[in-house]
């Protein structure tokens, strides 16, 4: 039988997706008011892998990730999806439709966790009406996707900015150990 105990706590990050008609650093601040300090963010990049978000946020979106300092518990990444909706509902909505996509997920050295409203047959539900996915598995020496993984979380970009990130992370955990 095993020994229940907890598991190391995550680093929280967000992936963001926004219009021409936002300042990122505007974006930045709402969320540092709520997580805490950004400690690592992506280079942006234009996202074009899908038309997915096309009819309600337009049409050349910026994909960038940001991390921040703080440990979470897994399990807490539904409350903080249910957080960053109101954000995008009530900050950055005109005439119920976005200008700001915010995907919260969390790193752990093996994987990267995002978190959904949607399931799927590869998803587990959490709680509120909120399921969580392993988009990214750690092999080897880098993270890897599976076969469901985002196209633009395949990006090479992408996978830069999370084995970054996993580094921050294990210097992070072994300050605390």
């Amino acid at each position: 039988m095993g020994t229940v105990k907890p598991p190391l706590k995550a680093i929280l990050f967000t992936g963001l997706l926004f219009n021409k008609t936002v300042e990122p650093d505007h974006i930045y601040e709402i969320l540092e008011k709520e997580f805490g300090r950004i400690i690592l963010k992506s280079s942006p990049f234009i996202f074009k892998e899908t038309d997915y978000y096309k009819n309600e946020m337009g049409p050349d979106l910026t994909r960038v990730f940001a991390a921040f300092d703080i440990f979470i518990e897994g399990d807490s990444i539904a409350d903080i999806k249910i957080k960053t909706n109101r954000i995008e509902e009530t900050i950055f909505s005109t005439n119920r439709k976005r200008t700001v996509n915010i995907d919260p997920g969390y790193v752990t050295s093996a994987k990267v966790v995002l978190a959904t409203t949607k399931n799927f047959q590869h998803r587990i539900y959490l709680k509120k009406g909120i399921f969580a996915e392993i988009t990214l598995r750690y092999r080897g020496k880098s993270y890897e996707p599976w076969e469901w993984t985002f196209k633009d979380y395949r990006l090479k970009e992408s996978i830069d900015f999370f084995n970054s990130l996993r580094a921050v992370y294990r210097a992070k955990v072994n300050e605390q150990v």
